[in-house]
């Protein structure tokens, strides 16, 4: 592998010194991209493009060729997991991802596949090793997955849900089920992640987007926990070099503290909480990631350029912050609009790093 050649990104997440504000964006290869829109079409659908090792190279890249990006983030999708488990992943036009099984009682979780990295899971290893060769040492390759519990409500409600009415109600009635499923979750995510670590990614980072619909004990049972294994179970160092590990709980300020005694390097905030506050709550345990709400990219790129300057001046002076939106970049978003973004936390960030 080729030298890296900016790891600003790797160091803020250590807290190590940086000349500015690293910065990316949470699907940054993706559909507000026209370029992204014809290679999917080429692909023919969501899931042959991310089996397709150089065509998920191809959209892994284009944002870096459009944007000063300083950490390209694998093209992939948080469902392989369950997928590769035998749940069947299917995506309907306007419905978002669907799933042929679901796991609602102890008989469907006894027919739960276990997945082998090198074999249903492989060519996510091959995206992998195929983008860390094309990006040439220019920027770090981000390595991710869906936290347990998160994996878990896609399985137990067989889509995407708005009420989490079935794994609620198992969390409720069948609680012992359910944390029989997220412990084989947490086994296979930490041999996932390590094998995209082995493949090639330089950081990874783990996104419990429905962690912030738990109530509070829950979170700390069902899903925190549950991280926390798969954190120390992970490797910590590659080629000679820290791989840095992100935890997202989307909805989780209240929570900071405990994430940050997780074993984590760096806590992604979405856009409800005070970048001022959470660094006066976990102090120097941990660097921050986040936290612009991504519709701030619908306004004005002077509008936009103000918002990430009250951001910066928000988290202060210093490291051990890593600028990005606070969820995913929106299918939307003015490509213009995103490029002012990036280029605003460019210009603006280097005063904070003095």
């Amino acid at each position: 592998m080729s030298e890296l050649q900016n790891d600003r990104f790797l160091k803020a997440l250590l807290k190590e010194p940086v000349d500015r504000t690293p910065v990316w964006m949470m699907r940054q290869a993706g559909r507000y991209l026209p370029e992204y829109r014809e290679t999917r079409s080429q692909a023919g659908d969501f899931l042959s493009l991310c089996k397709n090792a150089d065509l998920a190279c191809e959209v892994t890249l284009q944002p870096l060729d459009r944007y000063p990006l300083d950490a390209a983030i694998l093209f992939s999708d948080i469902l392989t997991v369950p997928d590769a488990m035998g749940l069947g992943l299917y995506f309907e036009a306007g419905e978002g991802p669907k799933f042929k099984h679901t796991v609602r009682s102890e008989q469907d979780l006894s027919r739960l596949q276990t997945p082998k990295m090198d074999d249903e899971l492989k060519y996510v290893m091959n995206a992998v090793s195929t983008i860390r060769s094309e990006l040439n040492g220019r920027v770090p390759l981000i390595g991710f997955t869906g936290s347990p519990w998160t994996l878990a409500t896609y399985m137990v409600e067989g889509g995407s849900s708005k009420d989490f009415r079935h794994i609620k109600a198992m969390m409720y009635s069948q609680p012992d089920v359910l944390h029989e499923l997220l412990s084989r979750l947490a086994d296979t995510v930490t041999d996932y992640l390590n094998a995209q670590i082995d493949a090639g990614a330089q950081a990874v980072q783990i996104f419990d987007s429905w962690g912030g619909a738990l109530g509070h004990q829950a979170y700390l049972d069902f899903s925190l926990a549950y991280m926390n294994r798969i954190i120390a179970g992970l490797k910590r160092e590659h080629d000679g070099r820290k791989v840095p590990v992100i935890l997202f709980t989307k909805g989780g300020g209240q929570w900071l503290e405990a994430m940050a005694d997780s074993g984590a390097d760096a806590l992604g905030l979405d856009w409800t909480t005070s970048l001022t506050d959470a660094r006066q709550r976990v102090g120097d345990k941990v660097a921050l990631q986040g936290n612009m709400d991504p519709c701030v990219l619908y306004a004005s790129p002077d509008r936009i350029r103000d918002e990430v300057e009250r951001i910066l001046a928000e988290y202060g002076s210093g490291t051990g912050h890593v600028f990005n939106l606070g969820h995913g970049i929106q299918q939307f978003v003015d490509p213009d609009h995103a490029g002012a973004f990036v280029e605003a936390v460019v210009e603006l960030s280097p005063k904070y790093h003095r």
